[in-house]
């Protein structure tokens, strides 16, 4: 894999308790240049993502080890460390400019794909907020080498 690649994120959140069906379940994508590097068995992947509506980005550091667990550290706008790892639970503070939070991510399905010049991750999880159960979520997230 090169040092410069492209993420593309897209996720879905199931809110149970929308109305209808649509509610609420409106997919997520987000596509940057990133770059990438392979360290002690874990392939290391960093990218900003401005925020709409304000000034300033959240720098994104995601780690993955493969068959083990998905970090994803966010650091500006929104600080956190999300881990993700089959069957188990993790709690974690997620800071916000309007204040913290506190975030259950409790992971079904961790599915890591790596090849010569990409990765492929699909994530299921249920997420809770400060104890209560929010939506069923997941996240696929495709790492490619940019050519050149």
């Amino acid at each position: 894999m090169t040092k410069n690649v492209l993420i593309t994120i897209s996720g879905l959140h199931y809110d149970e308790s929308a109305l209808l069906p649509e509610e609420d379940n409106e997919p997520i994508e987000v596509m940057a240049p990133a770059l990438y590097y392979l360290k002690n068995g874990k392939h290391y992947i960093l990218y900003e993502e401005p925020v709409e509506g304000m000034p300033g980005t959240i720098k994104n550091t995601i780690k993955i080890k493969e068959g083990e667990t998905l970090e994803i550290i966010k650091s500006g706008l929104a600080n956190t460390r999300m881990v993700f790892e089959k069957d188990k639970i993790n709690i974690t503070p997620y800071e916000i400019p309007y204040g913290e939070i506190m975030v259950g991510i409790y992971t079904t399905q961790l599915d890591v794909k790596v090849q010569e010049r990409q990765i492929d991750v699909h994530v299921q999880y249920s997420l809770d907020v400060n104890g209560e159960k929010l939506a069923e979520c997941n996240i696929c997230m495709k790492v490619e080498a940019k050519d050149g």
